[in-house]
């Protein structure tokens, strides 16, 4: 059986039926992840959570040690990695506390080491990120949705920004050019770093705001925090199809 995990809060272990059997605390050659890693069983799969913000909710988007996180995971013998991100809706059909299973990125982000292959290679590395997503991944997903009655978005462009401020309203009308739904801080190097160690990763995202600009209303942490939460039931329902179809 193939040994998933799920990157994202900490409430996302909160899954029903879900038994806590074990708490790790890797290191790697990158240092050390966001947080300890808590192993539990589902039906009799193993399931990895990590919380790539730590406990509690302090490292920001542009600190986190991506190479740690999918080191430790890939060092656990995880094979996919489904991730969970909060959003911001871009396009009309991104409606707060949507789920979005997003098929392109486009990365905004600067200065994050977004890369294991960088010193003492024997040869260049380039790999292959046409779709940034995996798109088996994605489909237990958007199947897995579909025969539980919940509602999700099957496609969208994730525009990943550096953070940790908000964007600015120009910002987003140029977002939007460029063909982005959604916005948010965490999808890089998370789905490029999995990619190099040929690990299956899959996006999925919960629209928790509009956009700068595409409400009258000023963007609070208090709006965002009441969608998260509305939001989070859905997320773990929908986790929950995913691993009863393994």
């Amino acid at each position: 059986m193939t040994k998933l995990a799920i990157i994202g809060g900490s409430g996302l272990t909160e899954l029903d039926g879900l038994e806590i059997i074990d708490e790790i605390n890797p290191d790697t050659s990158w240092g050390k992840p966001s947080s300890t890693i808590t192993v539990g069983k589902f039906d009799d799969i193993e399931i990895l959570f990590l919380p790539r913000h730590g406990k509690p909710h302090t490292i920001p988007p542009h600190k986190i040690n991506y190479r740690a996180n999918i080191q430790s995971l890939k060092d656990a013998g995880v094979k996919e990695i489904i991730a969970v991100n909060a959003a911001g809706g871009i396009t009309k059909e991104m409606t707060p506390c949507r789920i979005v299973i997003a098929d392109q990125l486009i990365d905004y982000t600067h200065s994050r080491i977004d890369t294991f292959f960088e010193e003492n290679l024997n040869e260049v590395t380039h790999i292959d990120f046409t779709s940034p997503y995996s798109e088996s991944l994605r489909l237990q997903l958007i199947n897995a949705a579909t025969t539980s009655n919940i509602n999700v978005y099957p496609k969208g462009t994730y525009a990943v920004t550096q953070g940790p401020r908000l964007e600015t309203a120009a910002e987003i009308i140029q977002l939007e050019r460029d063909g982005c739904d959604i916005v948010g801080m965490t999808s890089m190097p998370e789905a490029s770093l999995a990619r190099e160690l040929d690990m299956e990763y899959a996006c999925c995202s919960l629209v928790v705001n509009w956009a700068a600009g595409k409400s009258d209303e000023i963007i609070t942490m208090e709006i965002i925090e009441n969608n998260l939460k509305e939001g989070l039931g859905k997320i773990h329902q929908l986790i929950a199809a995913v691993l009863r179809n393994k």
